[in-house]
């Protein structure tokens, strides 16, 4: 994931495609990782840690595969 910029916006993005939006709001919120300081995904983003290596270290507890870390494919409009 080299280079792979991820901005808050596209944190919850990917979070909302991996997750579906009620249960990435409550993973956010009570998922806590020793990657980002013992913090749930929610204190670090608020903590101002970078979106992408929150993302990260929530794949890598969640086992997300490689291939669903850059997100779904969306169609341009």
């Amino acid at each position: 994931m080299r280079g792979f910029l991820v901005r808050t916006s596209d944190f919850w993005r990917l979070m909302d495609d991996e997750f579906g939006p009620a249960y990435s709001r409550t993973l956010a919120a009570t998922l806590t990782l020793a990657d980002l300081g013992d913090r749930t995904p929610a204190d670090a983003l608020r903590a101002g840690l970078d979106p992408r290596r929150i993302w990260q270290a929530v794949c890598e507890m969640q086992e997300v595969p490689a291939s669903r870390r850059l997100g779904r494919d969306v169609r341009p409009r």
